[in-house]
């Protein structure tokens, strides 16, 4: 086996690795010498195949966002309806759905600090919007003569709004609401963004 062959398998065995121990206790639980230990590895071998931890996290988080990406697909999928506000709201239940069948895995999404500063791999900058972008589809065809940058925007509003509402509810914040009213809250606020009722 070559060089590139040796890291590469590497690479995979620790992204495995931290997945399985951030779906278990968080990313707080993340070590590297644990990690190394598991993988049969040296510590200094991890930060040959990553730059740090945070790289590796990344490298998790990347998987996540596309298992999400293809759970709120396979919903959608399933569901055959077509409106595209009814649509969303398969979306959005298929997004609360996977928060809370991987709820560790999901936090992490948003436990790494990243600001628009951050230098982003392409990979994990195009994995986010190919999620953001199932949910322009949909809105596309409620408001049809909007710009494609005003349609992100909304996008990112109503992911943001939904976003919140799933971590209330996952984390059961007092401001939160019993997991039973959360899609009733989902579909308030799609309906309402949308002007179309699916209450």
């Amino acid at each position: 086996m070559s060089t590139a062959d040796r890291r590469a398998t590497l690479r995979e065995t620790l992204i495995k690795l931290a997945r399985a121990r951030i779906a278990a206790e968080g990313t707080s639980a993340l070590k590297a010498r644990d990690l190394a230990k598991a993988a049969g590895c040296s510590v200094g071998s991890i930060y040959n195949v990553f730059g740090d931890m945070h790289d590796l996290v990344m490298a998790v988080n990347g998987q996540t966002f596309a298992a999400l990406g293809s759970h709120v697909t396979e919903a959608v999928t399933a569901a055959e309806t077509g409106d595209p506000t009814a649509r969303m709201v398969v979306m959005a239940e298929a997004y609360l759905d996977y928060a809370a069948q991987h709820p560790l895995l999901w936090r992490a999404l948003f436990d790494v600090p990243i600001t628009a500063e951050s230098d982003l791999p392409e990979w994990y900058l195009a994995a986010l919007d190919d999620l953001l972008a199932i949910i322009d589809t949909p809105l596309r065809e409620v408001f049809p003569d909007l710009p494609d940058a005003e349609i992100r925007l909304r996008t990112r509003a109503l992911f943001s709004a939904v976003h919140g509402i799933v971590l209330l509810g996952i984390e059961d914040r007092i401001s939160g609401v019993p997991d039973d009213s959360l899609s009733d809250m989902i579909r308030f606020i799609l309906s309402s963004a949308t002007g179309r009722n699916v209450i």
